[in-house]
C-alpha cells in the first residue's frame, strides 16, 4: 500500500466541512464509514446515535474502562449580513484566506477580507464572493491537501487526526468507548451529558483525549505524539505517571508537554460532577487553526500505537 493511499480516509475527512454546531456531513460520514469497515474489527461496537445525544456518536466495545474522546468539528466564520463574517472558534484571519460555503443557491467560494472601519477604527472581518451568502450560512477554510515523504499539510488536521486516529484504534479494540464529540472549538457543551451517560450506564471515569497538540519550543516533530501534562487545566498526576509509564514499558515513542493556555473536551470532563481522570494525548502540527496545518507522518503512527497500547492497559 502506498503513502499516498494510506491516508485517503483522512484527506477525505479534511475535506468534508463541519464546523462547530454543524457537524452532521461528519456525523453521517463516520456512521457510513463504521457500518461498513466494522465487519472487519476485532469487536464489532455497539453504535449509540440519534436525538438523545444530538450530532454526537458513541462506540461500546466489549467491557469498557476507558473511554477516548475525539472531536468532530472545526473553525470557521458564519456569514451575518451582507458580506459580514463572525469567527466560529480561534480560526486564523488574513486577508486572501480560500473560503468555501453552501446555501440553498449553491456552493460557492470566497475570500476573506479584513476591512478598518474608518468612523472607529476598528477592524472587521468580510468575504469577498461574486454573490452574497445567505445569512447563518457557514464558511470554512477551502481544503488543499499537501502530502511528501515526511509530512501532511491541510486544514482541519485538527482536529479529523484524532477522530482519524480513533478508527484506526477501532480496528483492534476489545474494551473501551470512543465518543465523537461536537462543540468542541466553541465553548464545548455535548460532553458535559455525554460522560453523564458513561458514568451511568458503564461506571467509565478514565479518558484519554485525541485531539491535536502544537509545536512549540519544547515539543518537535517527528519525536512521536504529545503526552501532556497540563494546558490551561491540570490532569491527576498520578493518572500521567500512569500513563507515562505505560508507554515506556511498550517502547512508544512520545513527547512531554507543558503549557499553561490551551484546553479539549477534557474541560468538561474536569468540571463534571462525576471523577474522571484524563489526559491529552495527540500528534503535534505546525500553523494551528490555519488552512496550512501540518503534521509528521511519525508522530501519526505513534500516535496511533500510543492509544492501543493505552487502551489495552489502562
Amino acid at each position: 500500500m502506498s503513502e499516498i493511499s494510506k491516508y485517503d480516509t483522512l484527506k477525505l475527512m479534511c475535506h468534508i466541512p463541519a464546523p462547530s454546531g454543524n457537524e452532521i456531513a461528519m456525523k453521517q460520514f463516520l456512521i457510513y464509514y463504521i457500518k461498513e469497515h466494522s465487519k472487519k474489527w476485532k469487536v464489532k461496537p455497539k453504535v449509540i446515535a440519534g436525538p438523545d445525544i444530538q450530532d454526537n456518536i458513541i462506540l461500546i466495545f466489549g467491557k469498557p474502562r476507558t473511554a477516548v474522546f475525539a472531536h468532530m468539528d472545526s473553525i470557521g466564520f458564519t456569514v451575518r449580513y451582507g458580506k459580514q463574517l463572525v469567527k466560529i472558534g480561534g480560526s486564523m484571519i488574513k486577508n486572501g484566506i480560500k473560503l468555501v460555503g453552501s446555501d440553498s443557491k449553491g456552493i460557492q467560494e470566497a475570500e476573506l477580507k479584513i476591512v478598518e472601519d474608518k468612523k472607529t477604527g476598528t477592524k472587521k472581518l468580510e468575504y469577498k464572493a461574486k454573490r452574497n451568502f445567505e445569512t447563518g450560512t457557514d464558511l470554512t477554510y477551502k481544503p488543499n491537501w499537501r502530502e511528501d515523504k515526511d509530512h501532511i499539510q491541510c486544514c482541519y488536521m485538527d482536529n479529523r487526526l484524532g477522530v482519524y486516529n480513533a478508527l484506526k484504534l477501532a480496528e483492534t479494540l476489545k474494551d473501551g468507548a470512543i465518543v465523537f464529540s461536537t462543540w468542541e472549538e466553541h465553548g464545548g457543551g455535548s460532553v458535559e451529558y455525554l460522560q453523564r451517560f458513561l458514568h451511568k450506564k458503564y461506571k467509565i471515569q478514565q479518558a484519554l483525549i485525541s485531539d491535536i497538540s502544537w509545536i512549540s519550543d519544547g515539543v518537535h516533530f517527528a519525536q512521536g505524539p504529545v503526552i501532556s501534562l497540563r494546558d490551561s487545566l491540570i490532569p491527576r498526576k498520578s493518572f500521567i505517571n500512569k500513563i507515562i509509564a505505560i508507554a515506556k514499558k511498550n517502547n512508544c515513542a512520545f513527547q512531554l508537554e507543558v503549557e499553561g493556555s490551551g484546553g479539549s473536551d477534557a474541560g468538561a470532563l474536569q468540571m463534571s460532577e462525576n471523577p474522571w481522570d484524563w489526559c491529552f494525548v495527540g500528534a503535534a502540527e505546525e500553523h494551528v487553526h490555519t488552512p496550512d496545518e501540518k503534521v509528521h507522518k511519525k508522530d501519526i503512527e505513534g500516535m496511533i500505537k500510543l492509544y492501543q497500547v493505552l487502551m489495552k492497559e489502562l
